[in-house]
């Protein structure tokens, strides 16, 4: 049973290797992209992508989303390839600010990788396959969340083609999720006073639970999340507002309660940098969840809290986070579309 444990790691190892010789050099080495109108940036790197000899298609989350979200804004000449800036992967003192020595430490461990991330084949793999192959990934993402938020300072609007990791814990993963990106980044842009406050607006269909247990009693952020109420994560914990959805609710009802509550949460907040949480999992169908909203009110919901801050005049930084049915990532990519043609006729 270990030998053939270890012939299928090598075999992993092997067509990870094979995977990145052929995929594109640009987005692969870390580097600066250039801004679209001078107002929206986007980041990305080939190093996002889990391989893990196809068991990765196992899992309920598609994380070849990403790379699909950039082939097709590149194939369809939205985004050049030169545009697109590059991250380096999040350091472990970075992490640090957020989540425990002891949560690192555990990611040694395979079993604990694979209940993170409820992929319980994985705790029959050598933990060096899965630092390569699973771990990396989230870090690179996770330095992406953090270039996208030093780019919305400099030029006001960022993406970051992965990221949204709420439901990951000081002590913990959960939720498909490892690194508390948004939080890590948003320390760390205070460790160096680039911001003094910020605001994170989760609209995943999952409550951000790993936020609000990160940045609790952190007088500095204000966490807001607008999600399913009868799903997962149960119990809930304690944003500082939270408004629970009522399955079947669609677009008009979702809006409605969005454009009630956004102008307020950002005068309450008082941001310096605002966060979005895009989570697509509100899509009608979607496997994990129960809402009636359509593509294009996903994409309206985008555009709508980043306009609020174009016209405040507040950085914002955009993560993708969840979405579960076969056409999210084609959700994520009209919405990201939107996003680039409206900054170009600002």
């Amino acid at each position: 049973m270990e030998k053939l444990i270890i012939l299928i790691a090598a075999f992993i190892l092997v067509s990870c290797s094979l995977h990145s010789i052929k995929t594109n050099k640009q987005v692969k080495t870390p580097r600066d992209g250039k801004a679209i109108n001078s107002k929206l940036t986007v980041v990305y790197s080939s190093k996002y992508l889990i391989k893990f000899g196809g068991l990765e298609k196992l899992h309920p989350f598609d994380i070849r989303k990403y790379k699909k979200i950039y082939k097709k804004l590149v194939s369809e000449k939205l985004l050049n390839q030169s545009d697109v800036f590059v991250p380096e992967i999040i350091s472990e003192d970075d992490i640090l600010r957020v989540q425990s020595r002891s949560f690192l430490q555990s990611l040694k461990k395979s079993r604990d990788v694979a209940v993170y991330l409820e992929a319980y084949f994985m705790r029959f793999f050598p933990s060096f396959v899965l630092r390569k192959s699973i771990i990396n990934p989230f870090k690179y993402a996770t330095g992406g969340t953090l270039l996208s938020s030093r780019l919305a300072l400099k030029y006001g609007v960022s993406i970051n083609i992965s990221g949204g990791y709420h439901h990951a814990m000081p002590d913990r993963g959960e939720g498909f999720c490892l690194f508390a990106d948004i939080p890590i980044a948003i320390k760390k842009l205070q460790a160096e006073n680039k911001i003094n406050r910020a605001l994170i607006i989760d609209l995943d269909i999952h409550q951000g639970n790993g936020t609000a247990v990160c940045l609790q009693d952190d007088e500095t952020t204000f966490t807001f999340s607008m999600h399913q109420g009868n799903i997962y994560p149960i119990p809930k914990e304690k944003s500082d507002l939270d408004i629970e959805l009522e399955s079947g609710m669609n677009d008009a009802e979702y809006f409605k309660i969005l454009q009630e509550n956004l102008p307020e949460l950002i005068k309450v907040s008082n941001p310096d940098i605002v966060y979005i949480v895009g989570g697509c999992d509100t899509l009608k169908g979607d496997p994990l969840a129960s809402l009636n909203m359509t593509e294009q009110g996903i994409v309206q919901r985008d555009w709508l809290v980043i306009e609020e801050c174009l016209r405040q005049n507040i950085p914002v930084v955009m993560t993708l986070a969840g979405g579960y049915s076969k056409n999210a990532w084609h959700v994520q990519y009209s919405s990201i579309k939107n996003i680039i043609e409206q900054i170009k006729n600002i």
